[in-house]
């Protein structure tokens, strides 16, 4: 497929919040061997590089953004290999998340029905660990190609060296800017159980009356919920989740528990506690409120929406008061979600 470079390209409607912007550069990948090709011939030498992929966890400032704008939307997915206790799955990075995920399930895969409707594709995955209601991308993670832009060389990376952390990794890290993700691999369980810790999955089980849910039945499940949860981007301007679930020290916890005993919490694998961030912002009385254009959901105070015409700024302004809040009530400081372009 022919590779062709634009400028000065808008930005509008491949950003989920719909913030006006516009890409000093622009092209649309659709192979590693392109990604290869603008690399080796020095296309990007001099220009700050910005990845986008569905656009759904990044917050683009207005006007002219001074950078080469990489649209990833490599497609494809099959089966790589099946061995004793698992499928082994590949994905592009194009893909979109959600299909993907509905396509293994249908194919009889399990394992990512609880990451069901996450906005976003393939290859932004790995970037931020996805997860949701009790399972994480690295629960299911085999492997990754990259386009090294130092090396200019496609490299796999394994699931030690990408060093995933609560919605992080070394791609945002210390390799931050370094490669660009072309391909994505996981490995999908035969010996499946399904995931129900979360109170919100097992209520809407409960509801259904699934005592013993099929894979689809979980990730079916799991739709209802956000549904319920998450507006449309569509219809309503949003990037999802804007603020991560803080994790505090136990200490810290029992502290906060004293004052807030209903205060929703998870405990972690390494004795810290992870809180829910949405009902922090709901407390701070910022559950419905706006600021301009740019609002928080009244369904789901952890969404950040655009109500119409928002910029770039009026969505940082938001976030900022946001978070001011939560910190004068709570003594917690919450970290943005969507990374600024």
């Amino acid at each position: 497929m022919h590779l062709a470079v634009f400028e000065d390209t808008p930005l509008n409607d491949l950003n989920t919040l719909r913030l006006p912007a516009r890409a000093k550069r622009y092209a649309e990948i659709h192979s590693a061997e392109q990604l290869l090709k603008l690399v080796r011939r020095g296309d990007l030498d001099g220009h700050r590089v910005a990845v986008l992929g569905g656009g759904s966890n990044v917050v683009l400032r207005s006007g002219v953004l001074d950078a080469f704008v990489l649209h990833i939307s490599i497609p494809g997915h099959s089966l790589m290999n099946e061995v004793e206790d698992a499928w082994i799955v590949r994905a592009g990075a194009g893909v979109n998340w959600h299909e993907f995920v509905r396509f293994t399930l249908e194919q009889g895969w399990a394992g990512l029905e609880n990451l069901s409707l996450i906005p976003g594709t393939v290859g932004a995955a790995p970037i931020q660990n996805i997860g949701a209601y009790g399972v994480e991308l690295a629960d299911r993670f085999f492997a990754l190609e990259a386009v090294d832009l130092r090396s200019g060389q496609i490299v796999s990376l394994d699931k030690k060296t990408c060093q995933f952390a609560y919605r992080d990794s070394l791609f945002k890290q210390q390799a931050a800017g370094r490669f660009i993700i072309t391909a994505v691999s996981f490995r999908l369980p035969k010996q499946w159980h399904a995931v129900t810790e979360y109170a919100d999955v097992a209520n809407e089980l409960k509801q259904l009356g699934l005592t013993n849910p099929t894979p689809m039945d979980m990730s079916d499940a799991v739709m209802s919920i956000r549904s319920r949860k998450l507006p449309d981007p569509a219809l309503l301007p949003n990037a999802g989740s804007f603020f991560k679930n803080p994790v505090v020290s136990a200490e810290r916890f029992a502290e906060l528990a004293v004052t807030w005993p209903k205060l929703p919490h998870h405990p972690q694998d390494d004795g810290s506690i992870k809180l829910a961030a949405g009902w922090l912002i709901e407390q701070a009385g910022w559950r419905g409120r706006s600021i301009g254009p740019a609002g928080m959901y009244d369904k789901q105070a952890l969404v950040l929406v655009n109500h119409g015409g928002a910029t770039g700024e009026d969505v940082l302004n938001l976030a900022d008061s946001v978070r001011a809040a939560v910190v004068e009530k709570f003594g917690v400081v919450l970290e943005q979600e969507p990374v600024m372009l």
